[in-house]
C-alpha cells in the first residue's frame, strides 16, 4: 500500500525512495551478521593446512568483508552512505565449513545492519573464489542478522 508507514521506502506513488533520516538522532549503532560456507572435507583439510592454491582464502576473504562493509551504500540502493567506524570479520573453520561472523560500528542516524550483512556475503563469495578450484560445490547458507544495537529500537538480539 503506498505511503504506508509498513513500507517507508515508497513515497505516497508507490515509487521507491530513501528514507529521510535527517531528524533522527545520531547515536553509536551496531550489526552483527554471521553465515557460513558449506564445504567439502577435502578442501576443509586444504584450509586448515594452509595449502590453498590460490593462497591465504581466509585473509583475502576477511579483507573482502571488510571493503564490502564499507561499499554497501554502492550495492544496495536505497542503503544510506554513512560513516562506517570500525568493521571485524572473524573466520573460523569447522569439520563441515566456515562460519562467518561480521561486526559493523558507527556513530550515525540509521544502523549498520545492511553493512554487516553484507560484509558476511562478500566475506563468502570470495572464499567460494579462492576455494572453487578445490570445491566447486561450495555454498553460502545462513546469512542473517544476529544482533543489532543503537537507535531508537536499542538492542535486538536474534532469539535462539
Amino acid at each position: 500500500m503506498a505511503g504506508s508507514p509498513q513500507f517507508s521506502h515508497l513515497d505516497e506513488s508507490g515509487r521507491a525512495q530513501m528514507v529521510d533520516v535527517s531528524a533522527k538522532e545520531v547515536s553509536v549503532r551496531t550489526a552483527t551478521a554471521a553465515g557460513f560456507v558449506r564445504l567439502s572435507a577435502a578442501c576443509v583439510a586444504a584450509l586448515r593446512a594452509g595449502d590453498m592454491p590460490k593462497g591465504d582464502a581466509l585473509a583475502v576473504a576477511r579483507i573482502a568483508g571488510i571493503q564490502a562493509a564499507k561499499r554497501t551504500p554502492d550495492l544496495v540502493p536505497l542503503c544510506h552512505p554513512i560513516a562506517v567506524h570500525g568493521v571485524t570479520v572473524d573466520l573460523e573453520v569447522r569439520d563441515e565449513g566456515v562460519a562467518i561472523e561480521a561486526r559493523v560500528r558507527t556513530a550515525d542516524r540509521t544502523g549498520v545492519e545492511m553493512e554487516a550483512l553484507t560484509s558476511v556475503t562478500v566475506a563468502g563469495l570470495t572464499l567460494i573464489d579462492m576455494v572453487k578450484a578445490l570445491d566447486p560445490a561450495a555454498t553460502i547458507t545462513d546469512v542473517r542478522v544476529e544482533e543489532k544495537t543503537g537507535g531508537k529500537t536499542g538492542v535486538w538480539r536474534r532469539p535462539s
